[in-house]
């Protein structure tokens, strides 16, 4: 089978992850053949470590000069619309890291973009493939939390410190970044609540700009959401807090489930908790329950899992984990957060994109250029590795 011919944009933490990855032939069926950074520095040290692979200054220049087949764009937030735009109106498929975009009008019109290609287009939603995950989304669909009624995640083990901050001139800012923990961190997380729990209707949040570290963004953040079938449920994220938490709560009328420390704990009501409350005699009754664990088995990372189906979208038509189009959903939740928060009043679902897009404006104009950043690049690996 030929090979496909595959390009990366943006070569910082990811970027380089992924042409690590491409160039090593980790990824079976493709091949790295073009890179592309506006820094120039940065192009002077791919130039050395990948002396056969083309290097761009420019993703418009790299599109008209190189023959390939599809793009992994794994630049800055604000930049992934315009790029992945760009790229699907050229006919390649494409692969965005996440988040979507920053705003949920950007998504829309990537979402656009991708409709008229009919090229794949897919997201770098990495946790969908974590086996604990994925088993939990399987026993919701097939009816064993029964009816809906609460979900909770605790997930504060997102720690930061001032030097990572400080990384980039971009990072921490409402100009760069678009936002903080929100956009940065908990975007996996808000993808995998909607993807196991469902969209809720109305959000109602608490974010703190700067709470713990000198960033102008938020780095505390507390969501309260509540759906049309009376179930609720609560979000607690931030990047300040050492040692963090990492607990995922589903409950529903038939079943409990709990994810913490790598493992999925069920319990099962042998009677509806709907129907044993108003049938028992008993004032303190207990509902017999029947205990389950799973543990995750062996996998592959998750990134390359992502890539690899996207590969396989292409070449075999097989089935994307993460369809670019559903970016939009966790998009929603963390832009009715910030609307709700900094407008002190409970956001519906869908939310108005135009009064998002002033409020981001409003952030942008406000947002300072910082006076000192490192631009030394992190591990990336250890950026996005679940800590349970």
């Amino acid at each position: 089978m030929e090979k496909l011919r595959l390009a990366v944009v943006g070569v910082g933490n990811m970027g380089s992850f992924h042409a690590e990855v491409l160039y090593s032939s980790q990824i079976e069926n493709a091949v790295l053949v073009a890179l592309c950074d506006t820094d120039k520095e940065k192009r002077e040290r791919l130039a050395l470590k990948y002396p056969d692979i083309r290097i761009y200054s420019s993703h418009k220049q790299m599109l008209e000069q190189e023959e390939i087949d599809g793009v992994m764009v794994a630049v800055p937030h604000y930049e992934h619309c315009r790029i992945t735009v760009d790229c699907l109106e050229k006919g390649l498929h494409v692969l965005c890291e996440k988040p979507e975009a920053v705003s949920v009008s950007q998504a829309r019109l990537m979402n656009e973009a991708a409709e008229r290609s009919g090229k794949v287009y897919a997201l770098m939603f990495n946790q969908r493939t974590n086996p604990i995950y994925a088993k939990a989304k399987e026993l919701v669909e097939a009816g064993v939390l029964g009816k809906r009624k609460r979900m909770t995640w605790i997930i504060t083990n997102w720690y930061r410190t001032q030097a990572y901050y400080n990384s980039g001139q971009w990072r921490a800012t409402w100009k760069g970044e678009g936002g903080g923990v929100l956009l940065n961190q908990a975007p996996h997380n808000l993808d995998l609540w909607q993807w196991i729990f469902g969209m809720p209707q109305r959000v109602r949040a608490f974010c703190s700009l700067g709470k713990y570290h000198d960033i102008e963004v938020e780095d505390d953040v507390r969501i309260f959401a509540s759906y049309d079938d009376g179930a609720t449920a609560e979000f607690i994220t931030t990047t300040g807090e050492f040692p963090g938490t990492n607990r995922l709560e589903l409950v529903g009328d038939r079943a409990k489930m709990v994810i913490e420390n790598g493992k999925l704990k069920v319990w099962r009501l042998e009677i509806p908790e709907r129907q044993f409350c108003f049938e028992s005699k008993k004032g303190f009754a207990e509902i017999p329950t029947v205990y389950e664990e799973y543990e995750p088995r062996e996998e592959r990372e998750g990134h390359i899992a992502i890539t690899e189906n996207f590969v396989r979208a292409i070449l075999k038509s097989e089935k994307l984990i993460a369809k670019g189009c559903e970016g939009i959903n966790e998009l929603s939740i963390s832009n009715a957060a910030y609307l709700s928060s900094f407008g002190d009043k409970e956001i519906s679902l869908p939310l108005c994109e135009e009064d998002f897009d002033a409020f981001l404006d409003q952030m942008k104009a406000s947002s300072k250029e910082k006076e000192t950043f490192s631009s030394g690049e992190s591990d990336a690996r250890c950026r996005w590795q679940v800590r349970w």
